[in-house]
């Protein structure tokens, strides 16, 4: 495997049962997968769980990955997401939003920390930024701590309509400033 092939062409590779292609994938994905793990899990031997399970499920259905639907990166992560979220279900326990208003405490950052330092995270962290607070916190608490719509709308005393627009807007901004 070359250092320039792309993830959508080692993820072909992948579906035909190619460990060479699954392997590279991991060699350049897991770092940040596990960081997405981590950030909602908050342990890092059930992040690990999670993200050995992902890649089981990745080398599964990598035929399944649609390039006209997403990039590669976004499908990995929500694999890893689903099955952290699967991890949390299983232990049908709470997650931590770092937010000491609510009495929650921040748990260290190291793998967010590495993401942001990646040029994909700087990028994203900008566009971040760039949101609205109330789109942005949505985001947040939907896609890195893993809430749910009805969730993050009993958490912000917000009706839960609102907060699916402000997800919805949240994400067409975030996909204009990311193209």
């Amino acid at each position: 495997m070359h250092a320039e092939t792309d993830l959508s062409t080692l993820l072909a590779s992948v579906a035909t049962g190619d460990r060479a292609a699954l392997r590279a994938v991991f060699e350049r994905q897991s770092v940040r997968l596990f960081g997405v793990a981590n950030a909602i899990l908050r342990d890092r031997d059930a992040s690990a769980d999670a993200l050995q399970d992902a890649f089981l499920r990745i080398a599964r259905r990598a035929g399944q990955f649609d390039a006209t639907r997403g990039t590669p990166e976004a499908w990995l992560g929500a694999i890893v997401r689903h099955a952290a979220l699967d991890i949390i279900r299983a232990r049908g326990r709470e997650i931590p939003s770092d937010d000491p208003n609510l009495g929650d405490q921040a748990v260290s950052p190291e793998a967010e920390e590495r993401l942001s330092a990646s040029m994909e995270g700087k990028r994203l962290r900008a566009c971040l930024e760039g949101l609205e607070p109330k789109n942005r916190e949505g985001i947040v608490l939907a896609f890195v701590h893993g809430l749910s719509h009805p969730q993050i709308a009993d958490r912000l005393g917000t009706p839960l309509g609102t907060i699916k627009s402000w997800i919805r807007r949240g994400l067409q901004t975030l996909k204009e400033c990311l193209a």
